[in-house]
């Protein structure tokens, strides 16, 4: 990859030329439009414009993925030709400004008469570029420190009822769950600043049972609050978790956008936990939209810690390649050189038993493996619950099957056979 050029894929659909479409797709994103303007001299194009590296046709589409007035005024009924194509655009259209590196690889592309079908699938930087974007403060290694697990997977949970609960009440099941022996737990994504148990006061009832819960024990449980507002109050919130000893705050990323999470990177020194709900609206149609490996490259140019992944075999939509994919990917630099790998957030449906295939398929456990029902509705509590989930990650390791682990390991028993049976 040339140092001065960033480069994205997309899968395309169009009944036109796709290597025609391709251009057009690179005259609109850079110095073009649809016909050459005054001014634009061929100095100015070599300098400026975008360039078509790749045209891989694929089999054609059955039908149209959507409705495209443009091309029925033209009468450009199909074939519905598909292809993948990859674009290079010089860095210096853009230099470090995330929104416009979003608005120029995923802006006005999706409207675009010629396609019927248009989805993001990758972007690559090179090592240059890439180092003038915020890198993650903590990552991996920063995450393991705060919470002293130096080895395994961090077990993590999420706060339930998601709403409800008074801030005094959060404060007491944050107790429960930090003796159960959880090195991570979350807020769900809906509860932000509620008016029943506002940041205000459910911050200092949570992280006083933090604290005593390390006095006692000397564990940090790192707990992540959803501050996420508008960006004047996601700084005041951060400033607040900080000065109560917490390690980290929650971001529903989509929600707040690209430069609110910038400014609270920069402003505040807590883990970054990045939540993508939403992020189905951009992904579900496997011709449309944004893929998961574009999604998270741009996010971890804010300079986010932790990204969600889903989890295997869970209770979202996604198959499981899409979640393995996923986590490799936040695992992986981002440019040659860099060391900017993201913690993969595992959760919806998880639990003991659904360790082993998260081991097999990506082969790591440096990873937040996150159960909401899978710990707190362990038939023995949430302590089993805990317990059942380590000892399922240290079986895997061991390369012991969980049923014959599970002999001498009450707990995973447990779990084996209760949410085993409700499968």
């Amino acid at each position: 990859m040339r140092s001065d050029r960033f480069e994205a894929t997309y899968l395309i659909e169009t009944p036109l030329d796709p290597a025609k479409v391709a251009e057009v797709m690179a005259g609109e994103q850079s110095c073009g439009t649809f016909t050459r303007v005054h001014g634009e001299t061929d100095d100015l194009r070599a300098r400026a414009r975008a360039v078509v590296e790749r045209v891989e046709e694929l089999e054609p589409a059955a039908s149209p993925s959507l409705p495209n007035t443009w091309l029925e005024r033209q009468k450009r009924p199909g074939p519905w030709r598909r292809a993948r194509v990859a674009i290079s655009f010089p860095t210096g259209n853009v230099g470090a400004n995330l929104p416009t590196l979003a608005a120029t690889v995923a802006g006005n592309l999706f409207d675009l008469g010629e396609v019927t079908g248009l989805r993001l699938d990758s972007v690559r930087l090179p090592a240059a570029y890439r180092k003038g974007f915020d890198a993650p403060r903590h990552g991996v290694a920063g995450t393991r420190r705060l919470t002293g697990v130096e080895r395994g997977a961090l077990v993590g949970s999420i706060i339930k009822p998601n709403l409800g609960l008074s801030a005094e009440e959060t404060g007491e099941l944050v107790g429960t769950l930090c003796a159960a022996g959880l090195d991570f737990i979350k807020d769900d994504e809906i509860c932000a600043d509620p008016i029943h148990a506002p940041l205000a006061q459910r911050v200092p009832a949570v992280m006083d049972r933090v604290r005593r819960h390390q006095d006692r024990t000397g564990k940090h449980v790192m707990v992540a609050f959803n501050i996420s507002d508008e960006t004047d109050a996601m700084r005041r919130h951060a400033d607040l978790v900080e000065r109560e000893g917490g390690s980290c705050v929650m971001v529903s990323l989509n929600w707040c956008g690209f430069s609110a999470v910038q400014t609270l990177r920069r402003h505040s020194g807590l883990v970054l936990h990045g939540h993508r709900n939403g992020f189905g609206a951009l992904s579900r149609h496997p011709s449309l939209g944004i893929g998961f490996d574009a999604y998270q490259t741009l996010w971890r140019l804010a300079g986010v810690d932790h990204m969600h992944v889903h989890g295997l075999q869970g209770k979202f939509a996604q198959p499981d390649a899409e979640v393995i994919d996923g986590a490799k990917s936040c695992l992986a630099p981002l440019a040659e050189g860099c060391d900017d790998a993201v913690m993969p957030a595992f959760s919806s449906g998880q639990w003991a038993g659904t360790v082993p295939v998260t081991w097999d398929a990506v082969g790591t456990d440096d990873l937040l493996f996150m159960s909401g029902g899978g710990i707190m509705a362990h038939p023995d509590g949430p302590a089993a619950g805990v317990t059942s989930i380590r000892q399922a990650w240290a079986a895997v390791r061991e390369g012991v099957a969980l049923p014959d682990a599970a002999a001498t390991r009450p707990e995973l028993k447990r779990a084996l056979e209760f949410f085993g049976a409700a499968k």
